[in-house]
């Protein structure tokens, strides 16, 4: 089955490309409201489902037993770009679990903020594992060892008590393999488990409402959504799709990108969850993509209206700031 186009880049008057990707949009229940495109196929939803990663660190009592605040639960389901408030929040929550950057194992890489970059770089300072864009989640991963009195040494594998937990959840929520071929490893160093955007929006659709969820794992998802809606910034950063639509609807959207094109979200006064991924990888069209079904789903005010209509109709600039082209939503989504 192949997957519609569903966003295109226009230059010159005319389509210079064309992205096709599949879109799922699913009650608590599966039911789905919306398919488009081939939505059981298992794909690695990647980052996207942080949210489902971080639910153990709150339903087993360690962010309380900690002290954790809703900016460290919203880092703890971040893809950040490694700014300097991110890597002190990353800093402050390990130090909480008694531990330092020394302990995180996810690696480390410049802060994908570039102005963040090149200012380390003129400090002449290295990039730590803080300025990982996982450096969160990996944080509330040794919070829940540490606060369990498990050593979170490799935590990163498999076989860790912390990681059974964890892939356990996200396997839970949406269906996600738990060993053989649908097991890979993600960028930062921990698996990433494959499951069909269906089921994974079904999961978001549960995480949005508490529907089917145990009363602890309810209320743990109930808490990363205020948490991000509270502090969206830290979900992501400056100019970063996730903080501004966050930013922009509140407790109405809870959104999160993941690599290679994979967007996911809840909305909870609908009762729908949403995985989406553009089969190109590309992050454009897959932003894109979720501002189309956002604007297709969601009521909008005037003012919320206004503020979306920039995500649906990104301008393209060249390096002298010259528009040079636009994208646009095509197909069931246009």
């Amino acid at each position: 089955m192949s997957n519609p186009v569903l966003a295109e880049l226009i230059r010159g008057g005319m389509v210079e490309s064309r992205h096709s990707g599949a879109v799922a949009v699913s009650d608590p229940e599966g039911r789905l409201v919306l398919a488009l495109g081939d939505v059981t196929r298992p794909v690695f939803p990647r980052s996207a489902v942080k949210a489902f990663q971080a639910l153990p660190l709150l339903e087993s009592g360690a962010a309380d037993k900690l002290g954790l605040t809703d900016a460290d639960i919203a880092l703890a389901v971040s893809s950040h770009g490694g700014e300097p408030r991110h890597v002190e929040q990353a800093a402050a929550m390990l130090a909480k679990a008694g531990r330092d950057a020394g302990t995180l194992e996810c690696g480390a890489h410049a802060p994908s903020f570039r102005p963040a970059a090149w200012a380390l770089l003129r400090a002449g300072e290295e990039p730590s594992a803080l300025h990982n864009n996982c450096s969160g989640k990996h944080a509330g991963f040794i919070c829940l060892a540490c606060a369990s009195d498990r050593d979170p040494h490799h935590y990163i594998e498999a076989g860790h008590p912390v990681m059974r937990e964890v892939m356990g959840a996200v396997n839970a929520m949406s269906g996600a393999a738990l060993a053989g071929d649908g097991v890979g490893i993600d960028g930062c160093s921990i698996p990433t488990q494959a499951a069909p955007l269906a089921g994974v929006a079904r999961g978001f659709a549960r995480f949005g409402t508490g529907a089917h969820l145990g009363p602890e794992r309810a209320k743990a998802a109930a808490r990363i959504r205020r948490a991000a809606a509270a502090e969206p910034f830290l979900v992501a950063g400056t100019r970063r799709f996730c903080t501004e639509i966050m930013t922009i609807f509140g407790e109405r959207v809870f959104v999160k990108t993941g690599a290679e094109g994979v967007f996911c979200a809840a909305f909870p006064e609908l009762g729908y969850g949403i995985a989406l991924k553009c089969d190109d990888g590309g992050t454009r069209a897959a932003e894109l993509m979720m501002a189309g079904v956002i604007a297709k789903l969601l009521p909008l005010s005037d003012s919320e209206a206004e503020a979306l209509r920039s995500f649906l109709e990104p301008v393209q600039k060249n390096w002298n700031g010259l528009e040079v082209g636009r994208l646009r939503l095509a197909g069931a989504l246009a």
